[in-house]
This record gives structure tokens, C-alpha cells and sequence, in this order.
């Protein structure tokens, strides 16, 4: 019995030991997703309070580097590439840190974003894009640093940086336009060689119409590769169920042809199996 009660003991101390006290964070932390015509972006960053205190100038000097927000870097993530002051920024992920003066900021796209606020050593080729950011003063005090995006439009946005009475703006741009009229032309060009390829596949693997999965797969091959050997044994496959043997024959030979080319073992031995099924010479 006492060793039974000595193990309860040690056992609930080690529960008490590895118990975590939860308590906030005095500088939440924000994700922030926007779409801005076709780019989605996304923000992260820890969100510090005034708490009373003289932020720019006081807390956060003039003139010096700011890793603008707490904790973690502050990130942005574009997925196309942006437009900045008329320079552009890949696609990618950024820590954003910024120099606020007086009367505007510096705003910097840092490439590491793996750092506890600045970096220990400031490496001037992972500059990415260096901006300035104008500032207006605001009528009221914004308590707690907020990052947001808007004046949103089909093709650009604005990043606003308000805390205190302040507010840095730094519009952008994207590529709606490019992006739009490259899906356009695509799609009025009509199905690519594999959009026909997996309508015939589906429509033959389904058992539906066998005619228009045969015309499907035919354009399918006009369109895409000879050496395709998938493609024309998907189209041989087709023309055997469509009672067209002499066809299906024809076809599994250039696939076999184009198989044995590419040395796939499996799709030879396919098409020698289909074509001793179907009795070819």
C-alpha cells in the first residue's frame, strides 16, 4: 500500500511539472489574407500595444531600423509577382523592416525571414526591394500596431502601417491584367492536347459514348506528342471496344513502337498482350 501511494504521488507531481500556465501574449499575433485581383497575399505579425507610451520618436527612435511589429518577423507572402515604386518583387515570403523618420519611412523586403526581430548581422544582398513609404497623421491614436490592406482595386492595393497617430502607406501593384488576358487566350484557344486526353480516358474508363471519347483521344494525338505511348494506347484501347480491330491494331503498334523508344517495360509488355489478344501478325 505505501508504495502504491508513493507511485500516485510521483505521478501527480510529474503531471503538476509539466502542466503549462496559459496566459496572453502582451503582443497578439496576426494573420491577415487578401486577394487583390488575382494575387493573394498574406500578412504575419505580433500586434505590440501603446500602453501609454510615446511610440514614434520614444519607443520606436526615428531614424533606425524597426522590426516593425514584436516578436517573429513580420512577413508578407506574395503569390505573383508585385510591383513597388515601380520596381518589381517576386513571389515569395518577406520580413518587412522598416526605418521611420518624421516625415516618411523606409520600408525594406528582407529575404530572411528567420529571425527574432532584426537580423544579428544586416546582409544588404538580401535586400529584395526598398521603398519609401509616405506618412500621414491621423486624427486619432490607433492602440495597438495594425498592418492593413486596402484601397483595393482589380490591380493594386495599399499596405498601411498605423500605430499611435501615425499611418505609412505603401502602395502596390499586381498583375490582374497579364494574368487575365493570359487565361483569356488560353481558353479561347480551345482544349489543350491532355484536356482531350483525360476527357477521352473518363469518358472510355466510364463506359459512356465510346464515338466521342474516339474523337476525343484523335485530337488528342493530332495535337500532342507522336511518342505519347500512353495517348495511343488509351486510343488503340478505344478503337478495340469500338469493334475497330483493325484500327486498334494499327494504333498499339506505334504505341509499342514508341514504348520500346522511351524503354517503358510496362507499357511494351501492354501492348504485346493486346496485341496477341487481338490477333495481329
Amino acid at each position: 500500500m505505501k508504495r502504491l501511494f508513493l507511485f500516485l504521488c510521483a505521478g501527480l507531481m510529474a503531471h503538476a511539472t509539466s502542466a503549462q500556465i496559459q496566459a496572453p501574449q502582451p503582443s497578439p499575433s496576426a494573420t491577415v489574407q487578401q486577394q487583390v485581383g488575382l494575387t493573394n497575399v498574406e500578412l504575419k505579425y505580433s500586434r505590440p500595444g501603446m500602453r501609454g507610451r510615446t511610440i514614434f520618436g520614444g519607443l520606436v527612435p526615428y531614424n533606425e531600423r524597426w522590426r516593425t511589429g514584436a516578436n517573429n518577423n513580420t512577413t508578407i507572402s506574395f503569390d505573383t509577382k508585385v510591383n513597388i515604386d515601380g520596381q518589381e518583387l517576386s513571389k515569395g515570403t518577406y520580413a518587412i523592416y522598416t526605418v521611420p523618420k518624421e516625415n516618411e519611412w523606409e520600408v525594406i523586403f528582407y529575404e530572411d525571414t528567420n529571425n527574432w526581430g532584426l537580423p544579428e548581422e544586416w546582409n544588404e544582398e538580401k535586400v529584395a526591394l526598398r521603398t519609401i513609404a509616405q506618412v500621414q497623421e491621423m486624427p486619432f491614436d490607433m492602440e495597438t500596431f495594425t498592418i492593413m490592406i486596402n484601397e483595393l482595386k482589380n490591380d493594386s492595393a495599399a499596405l498601411n502601417f498605423i500605430w499611435e497617430n501615425t499611418a505609412a502607406v505603401v502602395p502596390f501593384s499586381v498583375p490582374t491584367d497579364e494574368m487575365t488576358m493570359a487565361s483569356i487566350e488560353r481558353v479561347m484557344k480551345g482544349p489543350s492536347a491532355g484536356d482531350y486526353y483525360t476527357a477521352a480516358t473518363y469518358y472510355h474508363d466510364q463506359k459512356k459514348d465510346l464515338q466521342k471519347a474516339h474523337e476525343w483521344i484523335t485530337k488528342a494525338v493530332e495535337m500532342g506528342d507522336p511518342d505519347a505511348y500512353w495517348v495511343l494506347r488509351k486510343k488503340s484501347l478505344i478503337e478495340a471496344d469500338l469493334g475497330k480491330k483493325k484500327e486498334a491494331i494499327a494504333t498499339a503498334k506505334k504505341s509499342l513502337a514508341a514504348a520500346e523508344k522511351a524503354g517503358n517495360k510496362d507499357y511494351i509488355k501492354l501492348n504485346k498482350d493486346s496485341l496477341k489478344e487481338w490477333g495481329a501478325k
